[in-house]
């Protein structure tokens, strides 16, 4: 009798238990599993350094949850964002840069971490600055210029003799630099249109925010002749005044052009 009770069990349940068992026997094996965290440790690096990256990201997750709580994990979580920044996943490079700062702020990798955050965004804005000349755009994202700049600003200020703070410092005068230039071409892309008063308010925009940047040469010269097209000839003549007395050598004093020179902030 047992037999045949067991023989009116529904076939949809039976089929639905195999699935279950099948399901579980093919649940990936954990390769990991027994190893200690100097082993997990080893491979991660290891794979990083072939460029490996996203395998090496999964090292590094592993070995945080293995060693929650030593310097090892520590060390994960920092290599792990560097490897998320090499695959060009910045913004979770930069989410786990935030928390390794806030979990761990007496950590003696606290400066490279927030310098590593501004070399992400940094990076990121290189390839908006180094193609803005050859494209006529009127406005685009400097968000990433911005960010990269406090990042490496609050590591001179925290860490003044931190080993990257000089190369920060010179990041930061490259970034003032680029985001000037930013401006400046914006206000070359209105003036060429016609569009004088944005012209205007873009290049006193560049002068008043950076101030002493090579780029405000260019920014005095389409003051000139955007106020020069609208009749303003007082404040033409004013701007005039102020770019010869600051830029004595301008070539725009003598009506030439540097648009197709060599850029001056060409030079990371």
């Amino acid at each position: 009798m047992q037999s045949n009770r067991l023989s009116m069990v529904p076939a949809s349940l039976v089929l639905a238990t195999g699935l279950i068992v099948a399901g579980c026997s093919n649940t990936p094996k954990d390769v990991t599993a027994g190893w200690s965290p100097e082993k997990i440790y080893a491979e991660a690096r290891e794979s990083a350094d072939s460029g490996a990256w996203d395998k090496a990201i999964g090292m590094f997750d592993k070995l945080e949850g293995r060693a929650a709580g030593t310097v090892l994990a520590q060390q994960a979580q920092i290599d792990k964002a560097y490897a998320q920044y090499k695959t060009g996943d910045k913004v979770q490079a930069v989410a786990t840069l935030d928390r390794f700062i806030r979990l761990h702020p007496s950590s003696p990798a606290v400066d490279y971490a927030i310098y590593l955050k501004g070399l992400v965004n940094f990076n990121e804005n290189l390839g908006l600055f180094s193609s803005i000349i050859d494209q006529d755009l009127s406005e685009r994202d400097q968000k990433a210029a911005k960010d990269a700049y406090e990042a490496f600003r609050e590591l001179t200020i925290r860490f003044p003799e931190s080993k990257y703070t000089p190369e920060a410092r010179q990041r930061m005068t490259y970034i003032v630099n680029s985001l000037a230039s930013y401006e400046v071409h914006v206000a070359r892309y209105y003036a060429s249109r016609g569009a004088h008063v944005a012209a205007i308010n873009r290049a006193q925009q560049a002068i008043s925010d950076y101030p002493g940047v090579p780029a405000n040469e260019e920014a005095l010269s389409i003051l000139i002749s955007s106020y020069d097209a609208m009749g303003m000839t007082d404040l033409r003549q004013d701007a005039q005044r102020v770019l010869a007395t600051n830029y004595p050598q301008s070539k725009f004093l003598k009506g030439e052009s540097l648009k197709n020179s060599k850029s001056w902030w060409r030079f990371w």
